[in-house]
């Protein structure tokens, strides 16, 4: 019983660390980026964060999804060349919808999570690129 009692006391101490850091992140750390934006910087921690983005040369730039969620449509954005995305996700999830045209590379990890790419089958070398580099941690990623 006592076994018992200090993993509960410990479990319970880790999740209020992780919910207190979280809190501290989601004022410390804001979110950038708007619809004409070549690079964003968006942060949903406890909440979520919905984007469509029309940028003239999208360069990429970072999304952190801790407790939360965020959803960036890409479709009628123009991809610069080089553009990298970093992706990072902690209980939360991120959602990218890219144009059928671009291509997707990943070196995005899961660990205790998912990640779902897919490109579309008529991949041709001449295709723009989007880089992506990531980690899901007990969440997801999926770009489509």
């Amino acid at each position: 019983m006592r076994v018992i009692r200090s993993l509960l006391i410990f479990k319970l101490g880790a999740w209020t660390g992780l919910m207190l850091a979280a809190a501290f992140a989601k004022r410390a750390v804001p979110s950038r980026g708007h619809e004409d934006s070549d690079e964003l910087a968006l942060v949903a921690v406890f909440d979520g964060v919905e984007l469509t983005n029309r940028a003239k040369a999208f360069k990429g730039g970072s999304m952190l999804a801790w407790f939360g969620g965020i959803s960036v449509d890409l479709r009628e954005a123009a991809l610069a060349p080089g553009a990298q995305l970093s992706l990072r996700t902690l209980f939360g999830g991120i959602d990218i919808k890219t144009p059928p045209d671009w291509r997707v590379e990943s070196t995005a990890k899961a660990v205790a999570g998912g990640i779902e790419i897919r490109t579309p089958a008529g991949d041709d070398e001449g295709a723009e690129v989007l880089t992506v580099e990531g980690l899901a941690l007990f969440g997801g990623i999926a770009i489509r």
